[in-house]
């Protein structure tokens, strides 16, 4: 079945749930169904491991009935269960608390126009195909350095799905996607010295991933260059973050940005809205419409419209990511970050991944992150770490068993440069990060 037939049959079972919970007494209802098919298919030491059949959908709801709110769900789209899990959620919204801040987010904001985003390229869902590109991978990876010792597998994932959501305010909306990718996790020995690392590839099109065995022997790059790390001595060092960690780094701040995080008063950038809280050089946009992106979206998970933000300006805070319950118990409106944010793109500043080692100088650039060590009501950050020594802007050797630390807050104010090797396989672009200092805590 073509995806604009599916999509429009599901806007219909939509339609239909919406109309069931205004019959049942709900003052207000949103609905929303995802369909995913997909194939994960593995493969360890160049033998095949596991191959994984994926066909999951089904529908929520929520109602609204005198300012109580109820949500159902189910997997059964016949008309029987819908009616069921409608009468359930009318039933569970008689049972809850008044909430003021719940409720349907305002009618001017939702989306009026959906735009193609080009986020659909669909190809046969083909396992030996899948399988061949896993094997391929791995093989180029044990098979490119003899210190490969090992395998943890080399994994294909292909999903092609639709998203559609609905309201009574007339919203109706929604859209087929599909998401590839690849990956490889190697070990290397060396004497009693054993690593591990990994390479992966993602993208809208199949035929966009990068190349099988450039993933393997990447793969075994990152993983041979592990082998022989030191331990450092204790002490306050410049810091490099690599471009694949910084979109995590810089993820801490959405958190702290966050309507919930907020209204709770359980972050540290309470109250910093037209604050200066990155350096004066320093901006992030949001642009939600990149076409063939991994995070661009027409619409929130509220069907709020989404639109262009500059969040922050010259390391100015613009803006909060509000959906309508945490905008209402902020006293203010939405901005469409229902579900998350939409491909931020970070400045960079020029800097090469050499350049940024050159201007450093001397210390640590992290390639690795380990634990959950970050405090967002405080920014109190400390995680374990693994990465390179660096001397006079050049790699001296790679280090592990240490501890970087110090709080997000005066972290984010001493970013010296972003560099322009741009991550953009996720919802963060961005590239290497250089701070001022962090404590280093090693032997």
């Amino acid at each position: 079945m073509h995806a604009e037939q599916q999509l429009a049959e599901i806007q219909e079972v939509v339609a239909d749930v919406l109309k069931m919970a205004k019959a049942g007494g709900a003052d207000n209802a949103e609905a929303s169904i995802s369909k995913v098919q997909g194939i994960a298919v593995a493969t360890r030491l160049k033998e095949v491991e596991t191959v994984e059949f994926t066909n999951d959908g089904g529908l929520g709801i929520s109602v609204y009935v005198d300012g109580c709110k109820g949500s159902a769900s189910t997997a059964d789209l016949s008309k029987k269960a819908l009616a069921l899990t409608v009468e359930k959620a009318i039933s569970i919204a008689r049972y809850t608390g008044e909430d003021p801040c719940s409720g349907l987010a305002e009618k001017e904001l939702m989306v009026e126009k959906n735009i193609d985003l080009e986020l659909y390229h669909p190809i046969d869902l083909d396992t030996d195909a899948g399988l061949q590109l896993a094997l391929e991978a791995e093989s180029a990876g044990l098979d490119s350095d003899d210190k490969i010792s090992n395998s943890d597998g080399a994994s294909y994932n292909a999903n092609i799905g639709l998203k559609v959501y609905g309201n009574t305010h007339g919203v109706n909306v929604g859209y087929p996607s599909s998401r590839y990718s690849l990956s490889c996790v190697l070990i290397a020995g060396e004497g009693d010295d054993m690593q591990r690392d990994y390479a992966y590839t993602v993208s809208r099109e199949a035929d966009k991933l990068q190349a099988a065995q450039d993933v393997g022997r990447e793969a075994a790059k990152n993983t041979v260059s592990r082998l022989g790390a030191n331990k450092v001595n204790t002490c306050n060092v410049p810091v490099i973050i690599d471009k694949e960690l910084a979109p995590g780094f810089i993820g801490h701040f959405v958190s702290a940005i966050s309507g919930g995080s907020l209204y709770r008063k359980s972050s540290f950038l309470l109250d910093s809205k037209g604050e200066q809280v990155f350096p004066e050089w320093f901006d992030i946009q949001e642009r939600p419409h990149i076409k063939r992106a991994l995070a661009s979206s027409v619409f929130d998970n509220e069907g709020v419209a989404t639109y262009d933000m500059d969040i922050v300006t010259n390391g100015v805070l613009n803006h909060y990511l509000l959906t309508s319950y945490s905008a209402r118990k902020l006293g203010t409106k939405t901005n469409g970050h229902a579900g998350g944010i939409h491909n931020w793109l970070v400045k960079d500043t020029g800097h090469s991944q050499a350049d940024l080692l050159k201007e450093m100088g001397t210390g640590l650039f992290i390639t690795e992150l380990m634990g959950q060590g970050v405090n967002i009501v405080t920014g109190d950050y400390s995680r374990g770490a693994a990465g390179y020594w660096v001397e006079n802007g050049v790699i001296q050797y790679p280090v592990h068993e240490l501890t970087i630390a110090g709080n997000l807050k005066d972290i984010y104010q001493n970013i010296v440069a972003v560099g322009n090797d741009v991550e953009k396989r996720g919802s963060i672009f961005t590239g290497s990060l250089l701070l001022e200092s962090m404590s280093v805590a090693g032997e």
